[in-house]
């Protein structure tokens, strides 16, 4: 039994047994269900193979996410989209997406910014660089990459654009990588450590965004 320190004070977090094997019993599938959040309690229930799973070069989406699940490190609320103080030598215009603060800024110039929560790529997704905006797409279509399909043979080959697809309303591509500025059908999973190297949005940030931003815009990842 481990406590963790978050908002809701100290959460004790319980294996529970419910996943355990013996004879004539079913094993865990491949994907354990979440964490499930006990507020009245404070305390987080995790079924018993769920924390190795994690430790699994799982590919993106989670499987789970679009239940409604809590992961354990989103239990303080993320911060919405808002002006803030943001000291730089990048042009206006330019995007700087801070990975470790799960943070997208629009430079705005005179030491402003427009701050917007984003989910970044979980341990041995993430990356750093700069690359500029070489296509937007609205409502785009999703083509899971070979490796991916490789480690998720559940996956479509191709899914139209729309409220259920993965990239959510709007796309923003970087440069000739797969990585984008996207959208999602998740909103759970904004300000989480999730995605395959992807930076995702809200469909409502990613809409405001993408009017903002033009083709040929720097976006430099820290």
């Amino acid at each position: 039994m481990m406590t963790l320190k978050s908002g809701f004070g100290a959460l004790t977090i319980i294996l529970a047994c419910l996943g355990s094997v013996g004879a004539g019993e079913k094993v865990l599938p491949t994907e354990p269900s979440p964490p499930i959040l006990d507020q009245k309690n404070h305390k987080v229930w995790i079924q018993q193979g769920y924390l190795d799973f994690l430790m699994e070069p799982e590919s993106y989406p989670p499987r789970h996410a679009r239940h409604g699940a809590v992961a354990v490190d989103r239990l303080q609320p993320v911060a919405p989209r808002s002006v803030v103080s943001y000291e730089t030598h990048e042009k206006p215009g330019t995007i700087i997406i801070e990975t470790e603060n799960r943070s997208l800024y629009l430079v705005q110039g005179n030491g402003r910014a427009l701050r917007y929560p984003v989910g970044v790529g979980r341990e041995g997704y993430g990356w750093r660089g700069t690359e500029r905006v070489s296509s937007k797409k609205e409502w785009p279509d999703w083509r899971p990459p070979s490796d991916m399909l490789a480690r998720r043979p559940d996956l479509p080959q191709r899914m139209a654009g729309g409220p259920e697809n993965p990239l959510g309303a709007r796309a923003l591509y970087l440069g000739d990588t797969l990585y984008r500025i996207h959208g999602s059908n998740e909103p759970e999973s904004v300000g989480q450590s999730s995605s395959s190297g992807c930076f995702r949005m809200t469909n409502e940030d990613v809409v405001d965004l993408y009017r903002r931003v033009k083709i040929g815009t720097k976006v430099v990842v820290l």
